[in-house]
C-alpha cells in the first residue's frame, strides 16, 4: 500500500512514457521545444512494465494512466499496454494524448487492452488551434477522437484549457459539440506548466469564469460530493442530464485532500505530486538488480513523505525547474 502521513492511499499511477511531444502548446513549452532526455536515461519497455507490475501486485495500484509528453510517440506503447493488461490483478488502463496519432493506433491499443483515452483539445477553430499549438493538426485530432470512439476506447474524455484572448469565449460551443459527439468534456484551469515561465495567476481563466460562461447557454446542476470521490474534476449535470461537464480547478479549488495519485517520470523517478520539487530514484535500483521488495519499499517511503498540498493555492507559488513534459499530466 502507498499511504502517506495524512492517510491518503495512492491507487492511481501516472506513467510518463516520453518527454517528447509533436505539438508546441504555448502553455506547455517554447516553440523550439526543450532539451529532451537522452535515450539511455529513459526507462526501457521492460523497466516500465516491471515497475507497473510492482505497483499493481505489491503496492495496491488499481489504475494506470499512460502520459507523456505525447505517449503515442513511444514506439513500444502497444506492447507495454498488452503486457500490463496481462497482470493479475488487471489494472484499469487509460491514456492521455493530444490525439494526433490516434487514428492509426486506436484499434491496436483497444485490442492490446487499453480501456479509454483522454484527448486534449482546446478549441473548435483550426486557426486558433494553430496559434495555441504552433502546428496545423486540428483535423488530425478530430479524426483521432472519432477513431477512439469507434474502437471502443470510451468514454472519450476531452480536456480543454481556456486562454485569455484566444479561446476564452469557446466554453459553450465546446460543450455543445462534446454533447453532440458523445464525448465527456472537462475544462482544466491553466496551471504553471510552461518551461518559459509565462504563467500568471491574475491572467488565468478560473473555474468560476468557465461556469459563468457555460451558464449563458446551459443549466448546470452540481453533482454531490459522494459522486466525485477522489476524481479531480467537479462535475455538473447539463440541462437535467444525462450529459455532464467537468471542471478541474487545480489552482482556485485544489483537491489535494482527496489525491490518490503517484507518478512515475519518463526517466524512472517517483513524484508524489505533479508540482513536487523532490523526486525519488527508482531507475538506479532497477539497474542495480534490486529485488522487487526493495523497489517497493523505496516507493513506499517516497509516498509516505507526500506533502499536504501542491502549493498552487499559494500566491507566491513558483514552478519547479524540472520540465513538465517528462513528468506527465
Amino acid at each position: 500500500m502507498l499511504i502517506d502521513t495524512y492517510g491518503r492511499v495512492a491507487t492511481d499511477l501516472r506513467v510518463s512514457l516520453t518527454d517528447r511531444c509533436n505539438l508546441r502548446c504555448t502553455y506547455c513549452m517554447p516553440e523550439e521545444g526543450l532539451q529532451w532526455l537522452a535515450k539511455p536515461d529513459l526507462l526501457t519497455d521492460d523497466e516500465i512494465v516491471r515497475l507497473i507490475r510492482i505497483a499493481v501486485t505489491e503496492l495496491g495500484v488499481t489504475e494506470v494512466r499512460f502520459t507523456g509528453g505525447e505517449p503515442l510517440l513511444r514506439p513500444g506503447l502497444v506492447g507495454i499496454v498488452e503486457r500490463c493488461a496481462a497482470l493479475e490483478p488487471r489494472p484499469r488502463m487509460s491514456l492521455t494524448t493530444n490525439g494526433i496519432g490516434l487514428k492509426r493506433t486506436a484499434a491496436a491499443l483497444k485490442a492490446a487492452g487499453l480501456d479509454r483515452v483522454n484527448v486534449s483539445l482546446d478549441t473548435l477553430r483550426p486557426e486558433v488551434f494553430k496559434t495555441l499549438t504552433r502546428r496545423d493538426r486540428h483535423h488530425d485530432v478530430l479524426d483521432g477522437m472519432a477513431a477512439a470512439r469507434e474502437a471502443g476506447l470510451t468514454p472519450v474524455k476531452v480536456n480543454a484549457v481556456l486562454m485569455p484572448g484566444l479561446n476564452d469565449d469557446e466554453a459553450p460551443d465546446l460543450l455543445a459539440w462534446a454533447i453532440a459527439e458523445g464525448y465527456e468534456l472537462r475544462f482544466i484551469e491553466q496551471m504553471p506548466l510552461d518551461a518559459q515561465h509565462g504563467w500568471k495567476r491574475d491572467g488565468m481563466i478560473t473555474a468560476g469564469d468557465i461556469l459563468e460562461s457555460l451558464r449563458t447557454r446551459f443549466e448546470l446542476t452540481a453533482e454531490g460530493e459522494g459522486e466525485r470521490g477522489s476524481a479531480p474534476a467537479e462535475r455538473w449535470v447539463v440541462d437535467g442530464g444525462p450529459h455532464t461537464v467537468g471542471v478541474i480547478a487545480s489552482v482556485t479549488r485544489p483537491f489535494c485532500r482527496a489525491c490518490d495519485r503517484t507518478r512515475l517520470t519518463a526517466d524512472g523517478q517517483v513524484r508524489t505530486c505533479l508540482f513536487a520539487t523532490e523526486e525519488t530514484d527508482l531507475r538506479a535500483a532497477l539497474r542495480s538488480d534490486a529485488p522487487d521488495a526493495v523497489i517497493a519499499e523505496i516507493w513506499r517511503k517516497a509516498m509516505w513523505g507526500k506533502k499536504a498540498g501542491s502549493g498552487l493555492d499559494d500566491p507566491s507559488f513558483l514552478q519547479p525547474d524540472r520540465p513538465m513534459s517528462a513528468i506527465g499530466g
